[in-house]
């Protein structure tokens, strides 16, 4: 007999990895550590490394009124290259479809696990998580793995001067963003292997296939009752004919 909360229990683990890796992802789409730019002039930069994310270019200084200075990076912006503005969309798509697949993915770990109806939707619920998990990482990966690449190739970026910025830096590595990214991405991958690949749902509940009539969930059931016997076996009709089994009636005839 089958029982599919004995057949769902890698889903479960992914299902706690596409949480962690959309909380990940949204994390990373928070950070300035994108890029780090190495600056040769300290006179307002005087930390000498200015953090360029998605959102904004933040540095320290010790010169303008304030510490920590930041300057938002507006979609709309002419001066940043275009995998800034790219990675801004694809980045706020990948929270929204992991947020989606998590629902998802939800659904369908609690059919395995908790539902007794019907259950001829679960393989399409689990396809369902398996794919907008697997959307969520390509979403994340795209911008990333661009950012990355322009990083390594040491592109610049002509800011404007109230950016305190120059167009080209001394060196710039990868930030910790992208760091975390990639992880968050691979998690959602493997989140999403494992829901894709959950073979109960494609073999057994397949919509048109047969249905498995040993599974108490589905029936059919059958009702049994106990026989009634009018009359002893003629080994114990011997009892009949013991006096003290006879009513005072019986014993008078």
């Amino acid at each position: 007999m089958i029982h599919l909360v004995d057949t769902a229990h890698w889903q479960f683990a992914g299902l706690v990895a596409g949480f962690l890796a959309w909380i990940l992802t949204m994390i990373t789409a928070g950070l300035n550590e994108w890029r780090l730019w190495q600056v040769a002039d300290v006179s307002v930069i005087t930390s000498g490394v200015a953090w360029v994310g998605i959102w904004r270019v933040c540095f320290y200084s010790h010169v303008l009124p304030n510490i920590e200075n930041c300057q938002s990076i507006n979609i709309s912006d002419t001066f940043v290259p275009v995998e800034i503005p790219v990675a801004q969309v694809l980045i706020m798509l990948a929270v929204v479809c992991g947020l989606a697949g998590n629902i998802s993915a939800a659904v369908a770990v609690r059919m395995a696990y908790f539902s007794l109806e019907e259950r001829r939707n679960i393989r399409l619920v689990f396809v369902l998580a398996g794919t907008l998990y697997f959307l969520t990482a390509m979403l994340s990966l795209v911008p990333l793995v661009w950012n990355m690449s322009s990083v390594l190739n040491n592109s610049t970026i002509d800011f404007p001067p109230e950016f305190y910025l120059p167009a080209a830096p001394v060196r710039q590595q990868v930030g910790s963003a992208i760091g975390v990214g990639m992880f968050a991405s691979i998690l959602m991958l493997i989140s999403s292997l494992l829901f894709l690949c959950y073979r109960y749902a494609w073999h057994t509940l397949s919509s048109d296939g047969p249905r498995d009539t040993s599974d108490p969930l589905h029936g059919p059931w059958k009702v049994t009752t106990l026989e009634h016997k009018s009359g002893l076996s003629n080994g114990d009709n011997q009892a009949r004919d013991n006096p003290a089994f006879l009513t005072d009636d019986e014993r008078k005839t």
